[in-house]
């Protein structure tokens, strides 16, 4: 995998649905591991105390993926929710929908319409409000160079499709700049060329980031 979708660091995308008079409230955030989702789910468990179901689903950009019916009949709540998130190709991502029972049992069929439904209403809040980022395997590249040499470093950046991240003046210039993965290779090499073979860069490890 080389990107992903997910949602602006702090940000929460919420929608509704409703169903024979039962309120399904959807909200969707940003997390980073298994604490941050359980911790998601307590506050919204917290805010909606008086609610029959709190249906959690969560899916991570290592794989890890995990829903729950919450007491909705198997495969009806969790599991259409995830494939929702899955389908839009979120990770980092976890799900609540919140249930408010209206009298009337909507059967299998209906409830996985309802959760879905209600899902894909808070995923159409965070594309009209330009929540969803793009998570791109990056190599981050720091280079230091000479005060003299900053402006062509800058447009040989550009050139090679490196997007500066950070810049330090001190002494020297420190310029921490993202490629996509792969992309490093050929500046370096054009770096060092220009350099007459001395080694202005090095390059970090791969990781998830946006550009």
């Amino acid at each position: 995998m080389e990107s992903y979708h997910t949602l602006k660091a702090g940000s929460s995308a919420t929608g509704e649905f409703v169903d024979r008079k039962s309120r399904f409230l959807a909200e969707i955030r940003p997390v980073g591991s298994e604490a941050e989702a359980q911790a998601f789910i307590a506050e919204v468990k917290g805010r909606y105390y008086d609610a029959r179901h709190h249906v959690p689903a969560w899916i991570f950009a290592d794989g890890r993926k995990r829903c729950s019916d919450d007491g909705e009949p198997q495969r009806t709540a969790g599991m259409p929710t995830l494939e929702v998130l899955e389908g839009a190709d979120l990770r980092d991502v976890c799900c609540v929908v919140t249930r408010y029972f209206g009298g009337t049992l909507l059967g299998p069929g209906g409830l996985v319409r309802a959760y879905a439904q209600a899902t894909q209403a808070a995923l159409a809040d965070a594309e009209e409000r330009s929540l969803i980022v793009e998570m791109t395997l990056v190599v981050p590249v720091v280079i230091g160079l000479p005060y003299s040499a900053y402006d062509r470093i800058t447009r040989m950046l550009q050139d090679f499709h490196g997007t500066v991240k950070d810049t330090v003046f001190a002494e020297d210039v420190q310029v921490t700049a993202f490629f996509r993965s792969g992309d490093e290779i050929p500046f370096m090499d054009a770096l060092e060329e220009y350099a007459n073979g001395q080694k202005l860069a090095r390059a970090l490890e791969p990781r998830f980031d946006a550009l």
